[in-house]
């Protein structure tokens, strides 16, 4: 390798060193901090103690933490393909309106908005006696309280916050998309639907990636909406797995079981975001 060859690699090093300096501390050691953590007991005031795999034993074992997990699954389930077809729905139009900044900001306000300050509002809303929702409807009903409705009650609000972020990536995709492709398409009679299913979501699928994987990772990593909406009732019923680990470390004192949940839900996240990207592999178009 020749002089101005190695400049060139140690000068990239040079460039990239901010970002792997970041990355390190704010990505990868925390992840060892959690791992070392998960291998000790501590109260979070005395000395720490060695366990060794009791506090994983104990996790793996603990049905709480498994039904935080399914109630965790279960709202992912809703809330993720909820949001997205919602948010292709608003940004199909709102991609062909001029002048629609505004919109695009009005449809972005709720992700903007602090969940706690969501989850109190829509508290009102969903109050039983004077909330706005049951005013409409004329009838009480225990939105928050009964154990059938809570969970779809808390997926709405979540649904409601995000899918306009969604819609924002969708109306640049959409953007994106050389006229020239769909006039082609449109003389070949690859109108409306035709149009949409065959060559707008085809082309779509880096955003349509990118979409899902981050909605699956917010949606595991929900806390505030939950905690200010239900803190977790009725019951345990959305007591999902954010919550969970909070109650683990500050609530119980036990900071080495909540570390090992939090290695689990990573391993989840990490199993089901591989599944998403050897899907997408094959089959994404990056050059419009």
């Amino acid at each position: 390798m020749n002089r101005r060859a190695v400049r060139r690699v140690v000068t990239s090093y040079v460039l990239l060193l901010p970002s792997l300096v970041g990355m390190g501390c704010f990505l990868l050691l925390p992840i060892v901090v959690v791992a070392w953590l998960s291998l000790h007991s501590w109260n979070l005031l005395g000395p720490m103690e060695f366990a060794g795999l009791r506090n994983w034993r104990s996790v793996l074992s603990d049905r709480e933490f498994g039904h935080a997990l399914l109630v965790t699954l279960a709202l992912t389930a809703i809330v993720v393909p909820a949001q997205t077809v919602l948010g292709f729905a608003v940004a199909a139009p709102l991609a062909r309106r001029r002048g629609g900044a505004v919109l695009r900001v009005v449809y972005a306000l709720p992700w903007m908005c602090a969940p706690v300050a969501v989850g109190v509002v829509w508290q009102w809303l969903f109050a039983p006696t004077d909330g706005a929702l049951n005013a409409v409807l004329g009838r009480r009903v225990e939105w928050l309280s009964d154990p059938a409705l809570a969970l779809p009650s808390v997926a709405a609000v979540s649904i409601w916050m995000n899918f306009g972020y969604v819609a924002l990536f969708f109306v640049a995709g959409i953007r994106a998309i050389p006229r020239d492709i769909l006039e082609a398409g449109a003389l070949d009679g690859a109108t409306g639907w035709r149009r949409t299913r065959w060559l707008v979501l085809p082309l779509l699928r880096p955003t349509m990636f990118f979409v899902l994987v981050t909605g699956v990772l917010t949606a595991f990593q929900t806390f505030d909406t939950v905690y200010a909406l239900t803190g977790g009732g009725p019951g345990d019923r959305t007591e999902v797995v954010a919550m969970r680990m909070f109650t683990e470390a500050f609530g119980a004192a036990r900071p080495g079981r909540a570390a090992v949940m939090a290695l689990v839900v990573f391993a989840v996240m990490f199993a089901i975001t591989l599944v998403q990207h050897r899907y997408f592999r094959n089959r994404t178009t990056y050059e419009y």
